[in-house]
């Protein structure tokens, strides 16, 4: 079996999908700047991705590579060091001739009326969806250049097993509630806000990986249709945990405030318009092409209650 290599091991999207290809007997390379003890199938490679010589030796021999490399919330070091590793990425890729899938966000998209498809332009509405338009042209540019093979994978913000240090609702929602506090949601828990299940988004990339003709495209990962506004979110998430369905919602000014004191906070301000209004991903393509259901908000919900209530059960008494 061709190498498969994930760039951003650890991250909880690399470590949903590292099983669903070693399952399928795929050999997996986890690149990551400091790496742990490698799984069943996998290898681990410590590399720094925004070194040209270190990106260039984690790509070198591999098939397909994944970037699904995560940094720290904060704008500063994204201007800084993503940049650097999406010119590394390329430039690997073009040398190794390895297929590149990167996995994406939707802040380039900015504030749209209606669903947000792979052919909804560009129009951010901060300076990290401006980077993020950036990066995602100059991986397409590259396409049309013909200098590489490639593929955007997107997804909405995502909850899942597993999820919880980096998932919106994992933290605020499922987190708080098993510890009998209240939910949390931001601006407005009254409009639908689509979510993406990570379980799919590891089966999609798999499949994505396998087929010839995904390539130099566009893709939108797989997401239930028909999104929960935030309180019928927390709603089931209550009776999923058995918890009392309990929910505050942050104000803007309470969000700008603590952002004085907290970095991350600082940083969530100019993204508060994906809660304040509608935010609907749409994911038809995907699952047209490859007659995929995405997992519904109800089967998402228990199967990552359920995860949090073992995660409990495993702490140590």
């Amino acid at each position: 079996m061709l190498l498969h290599t994930i760039l951003g091991a650890g991250g909880v999207i690399a470590d949903t999908l590292t099983p669903e290809l070693t399952s399928r007997g795929i050999p997996v390379r986890l690149v990551s700047r400091h790496p742990k003890k490698p799984l069943p199938g996998t290898t681990a490679q410590a590399a720094d991705l925004t070194d040209a010589g270190q990106a260039l030796e984690a790509i070198s021999g591999s098939s397909v590579v994944y970037l699904c490399a995560g940094l720290p919330y904060n704008y500063s070091i994204w201007r800084q060091q993503w940049p650097r590793i999406m010119d590394n990425t390329i430039a690997a890729c073009q040398k190794t001739h390895a297929k590149l899938i990167f996995f994406d966000n939707v802040y380039m998209y900015g504030k749209i009326e209606g669903p947000m498809t792979e052919e909804t332009p560009y129009d951010p509405s901060s300076r990290k969806g401006d980077l993020r338009a950036r990066l995602a042209t100059q991986v397409m540019s590259e396409v049309r250049k013909g200098n590489i093979v490639a593929s955007i994978a997107r997804a909405a913000d995502f909850y899942g097993p597993g999820s919880g240090k980096t998932g919106v609702p994992n933290i605020m929602v499922f987190q708080r509630l098993i510890k009998g506090q209240r939910a949390q949601w931001l601006v407005n828990a009254s409009v639908p806000h689509s979510f993406t299940y990570t379980p799919d988004v590891a089966k999609a990339l798999y499949l994505l990986g396998q087929d010839e003709n995904s390539w130099n495209q566009v893709w939108h990962l797989p997401t239930a249709a028909s999104p929960l506004t935030g309180s019928q979110f927390v709603e089931l998430t209550a009776a999923a945990l058995q918890k009392p369905n309990r929910l505050s919602v942050l104000p803007e000014w309470v969000i700008r405030l603590g952002g004085l004191f907290d970095r991350t906070t600082a940083e969530v301000v100019e993204m508060l318009y994906q809660y304040e209004f509608d935010y609907l991903f749409d994911s038809s393509k995907f699952n047209t092409a490859y007659n995929f259901q995405p997992t519904s908000y109800e089967e998402g919900i228990r199967a990552t209650a359920t995860d949090v209530l073992e995660g409990i059960e495993k702490l140590p008494k």
